[in-house]
């Protein structure tokens, strides 16, 4: 159990807190809003605390000295900084920092703020940013996550009605194609989630959260009925700091036109970006982007602060015939509703930071951790520790918590699927998916209690 401090102004500070609310941990809560909080009061059993959290007396108050976790994420950077900073002077154990610049992030820079007392310097907007990226480099997935430096990826991609597996059971799908380096381990359908077995018929449409090896990527878009697609012109909508990360890592390789309505901020993206074509104006005027050459994109990307209007104008650009399309949505409500109105693609920052920050709520033997975007569920990379339950049988004979599977193992440089016969070793990371609420029920596998949430 951990003493955490979450001091937020927004719909971050809330969501880690929710998504920390079913652990063993003490959780306060400290944010200048008081409306807010007697919401927060009124529908868990979280402490808070009215006050500026880069304030002495409010940190005592909050009992920050016994404090293993202080997390701030305000909109405000100098906040965080500040706040983290005397944390750690009145004798938190660790410290976190939401951080809106590229500056904050150098080597050098980060190095200064640990001296200072920092132990992480967390910015949404450079993740959001590198995940639109991951999706370009895989634009047949709807999501892609890395895991184990490349080893293993897990992406999500929809079934199509033509694809060679439609119809099929994951039973014959193994006998027909034989062993495969991938594994299917969530299915989304309609509005139901659940893990599938070798009697679930593969039907258009489909959701499908799959493991594989990187080698096999292109065998498992062929099943999924993908065609390969190859991006090359990308119209980019909203130069904030999402849009500048994605444009500053891309315009090198891609053609990228980048539309912004605010004209002073057009100007400076002129001098950010060196390959970048600025566009002043308003993305949704569908006569901009159509003069723009909207019919010639292959990707639309919509990140400007607004929603809504990344919704709209990649709804546009699909009507102009553009293959991919990817949404920054901040409305978690708004996510399958999204994916259902046919955009192939949706990041969304609050995820995004709790998926990085709540690792450090966890024990040293979580290697890695993540929300999955399209669907409630959760992905972890777990160490196997020496007498554990999880490395006495084989996993077909462990009693893995329903609503959990193993999708895959690294031992040193080698990677396997998790099939039945397979026998976890000793200092094997285990790829595990869970359904909310089931994770913490996996630590039975293991010797010690490695899940804190």
């Amino acid at each position: 159990m951990m003493n955490i401090i979450i001091a937020g102004d927004g719909e971050v500070g809330f969501h880690l807190a929710e998504a920390l609310v079913h652990s063993n941990h003490d959780i306060t809560i400290v944010d200048p809003h008081e409306e807010l909080l007697k919401m927060v009061e009124s529908h868990t059993d979280l402490m808070t605390l009215v006050g500026e959290s880069n304030s002495v007396g409010v940190l005592k108050q909050a009992h920050v000295e016994k404090a293993d976790l202080v997390i701030s994420v305000l909109h405000d950077e100098k906040t965080n900084i500040l706040t983290a900073i005397l944390g750690k002077k009145l004798g938190a154990k660790t410290t976190i920092a939401r951080v809106n610049t590229l500056e904050n992030l150098s080597e050098e820079n980060q190095k200064i703020y640990e001296e200072l007392g920092i132990d992480l310097l967390i910015s949404p907007e450079d993740i959001a940013g590198h995940e639109v990226i991951d999706l370009l480099e895989q634009p047949a997935a709807i999501e892609v996550y890395e895991i184990s430096e490349g080893k293993f990826s897990i992406f999500l991609i929809r079934i199509e009605k033509d694809a060679p597996v439609t119809g099929k059971t994951l039973q014959e799908v193994a006998e027909y194609y034989g062993p495969l380096d991938f594994r299917a381990v969530v299915f989304h359908r309609g509005d139901e989630t659940f893990l599938p077995t070798g009697n679930t018929v593969v039907q258009p449409g489909d959701l499908v959260y799959v493991i594989t090896k990187p080698e096999s990527s292109e065998k498992l878009m062929e099943m999924g009925g993908k065609e390969t697609q190859e991006i090359n012109n990308i119209m980019i909508v909203g130069g904030g700091r999402v849009g500048r990360v994605i444009a500053k890592r891309m315009e090198s390789e891609m053609n990228i036109k980048l539309i912004e309505r605010d004209k002073e901020h057009c100007l400076t993206l002129t001098n950010l970006l060196d390959d970048t074509l600025i566009i002043h104006g308003d993305a949704r005027d569908i006569n901009l982007i159509e003069e723009e050459g909207i019919e010639n994109m292959d990707a639309f990307i919509a990140v400007t602060n607004n929603s809504e209007t990344n919704i709209l104008t990649c709804l546009h650009a699909k009507k102009f015939g553009v293959k991919k399309t990817i949404a920054l949505v901040e409305n978690l409500d708004y996510i399958e509703i999204s994916q259902n109105m046919g955009i192939d693609a949706i990041v969304n920052k609050k995820l995004i930071a709790a998926s990085h920050i709540i690792r450090y709520s966890m024990s040293d033997d979580i290697t890695y951790f993540k929300y999955m975007s399209g669907i409630n569920a959760e992905i972890a990379e777990v160490v196997a520790n020496k007498g554990s339950a999880v490395v006495k049988k084989p996993i077909k004979d462990l009693k893995i918590p329903e609503g959990a599977i193993i999708g895959g193992i690294v031992r040193g440089k080698e990677t396997f699927i998790a099939l039945g016969d397979l026998q976890i070793q000793e200092g094997d990371k285990v790829v595990v998916i869970a359904l909310p609420g089931v994770m913490p029920g996996l630590e039975k596998l293991f010797t010690k209690s490695v899940f804190g949430i």
